[in-house]
């Protein structure tokens, strides 16, 4: 009789650590600090500014050069997106709009998908992409 291999470890358990990249480190930090309110945890100079994001660690990694990707690097889901992004606008983010057909945003530059999710996007210093969402079905 064979016995039963342990199965492997599943990182479903773990939590996860979130990536950017940075090229203005005084800016970066005093956004992600001062703007946004998280926590800065530690300065790794020349790798990275490393953040605590209600318990999950963002690493803003310090780079020469950056080329901000097409997409969200960063999303933080809230109970009230609306509520969220105007703390955001007073402390001075500007909300990106987008002149996409098929995604209609409101006068705060939130757009509700299909499902009844609702998003916004704004960016760092560096043009990195973040966005707020708040999703009906999970509610914290």
């Amino acid at each position: 009789m064979m016995s039963r291999m342990p199965q492997p470890s599943r990182l479903g358990k773990y939590n996860i650590v979130g990536f950017a990249s940075i090229v203005d480190v005084e800016r970066a930090k005093t956004f992600y600090r001062d703007t946004l309110g998280l926590t800065l945890l530690s300065e790794e100079p020349p790798f990275a500014l490393v953040f605590d994001a209600n318990g999950i660690m963002i690493r803003l990694g310090m780079a020469k050069e950056h080329k901000p990707a097409q997409g969200t690097v960063l999303g933080w889901q809230v109970p009230d997106i609306v509520a969220a992004v105007n703390e955001l606008v007073e402390a001075g983010v500007r909300f990106e709009r987008y002149n996409f057909n098929w995604m209609k945003q409101d006068e705060l530059g939130i757009w509700t998908a299909p499902t009844g999710a609702k998003v916004a996007w704004f960016k760092d210093p560096d043009g990195n992409i973040l966005s707020l969402s708040e999703h009906p079905e999970i509610k914290k």
